[in-house]
């Protein structure tokens, strides 16, 4: 009789354990009880994932949740990511986003499928950004940011972003990234924002910090946010 994929799973996982790097993992993401956290770095999870990808019982582990472990939730982003019909994908990260506890999970949830069906995703973002879990409004946001700054850009959806009033740290800080990013891409659009202060002081203040250490602000740009903080 074959083995359950769920405790094979969490074998593998146990086998590859790493105590300082789960020591490390728990001083970056201290939201989780650091007890959950084996010790694996993502490439060797993005590996085992691609590999679990392809096994036909893989659902029995994507249907088994809350997860025990932190690595349990990073594999099963990596797998969803790996989907590439969109539908079904997009079922799988419905599935999934209630059960994240961690920027670390949320940040590394990249599905390949949603790269090429904006227009269909789009709906499915305008429900999670309104949602009371913080990491399915992060997840919408970083959504925002990863598929709608180029082509598909719009004005209402930073308008839609700095219109979200949150005290969750995770949600202000990808705000913050999000206008960072936005201010790159599509600087004469995003400024306005910056200059009429719509957004709150901390989110405002942390935006123009995360644009000028960017790479891709020009230094004219930098040297004009700066005169933009709130004191």
């Amino acid at each position: 009789m074959s083995k359950n994929i769920n405790i094979e799973i969490e074998e593998r996982l146990l086998s590859l354990r790493d105590e300082e790097y789960a020591e490390f993992n728990g001083k970056i993401i201290t939201n989780i009880d650091s007890g959950t956290m084996i010790g694996i770095r993502t490439p060797e999870l993005r590996k085992y994932a691609k590999e679990l990808k392809k096994r036909e019982d893989i659902d029995s582990f994507l249907d088994t949740l809350p997860h025990r472990y932190f690595e349990e939730n990073q594999l099963h982003a990596f797998i969803i990511s790996e989907e590439k019909n969109f539908e079904t994908c997009v079922a799988e990260v419905e599935k999934f986003l209630g059960y994240i506890d961690n920027w670390g999970t949320c940040d590394q949830l990249t599905p390949n499928a949603f790269k090429k069906y904006n227009r269909e995703l789009l709906p499915y973002i305008m429900k999670w950004i309104k949602s009371d879990h913080t990491y399915t409004v992060r997840f919408a946001i970083k959504c925002l940011m990863s598929y709608f700054l180029e082509e598909d850009f719009d004005i209402s959806y930073p308008e839609l972003i700095a219109e979200i009033h949150s005290e969750e740290y995770y949600i202000r800080m990808m705000i913050a990234w999000y206008f960072a990013t936005a201010l790159a891409k599509q600087y004469e659009a995003i400024i306005p924002f910056i200059e009429e202060k719509r957004l709150a002081k901390w989110t405002h203040n942390k935006t123009i910090q995360k644009a000028v250490e960017s790479y891709r602000i020009t230094p004219n740009q930098k040297e004009y946010l700066r005169t933009l903080r709130i004191k």
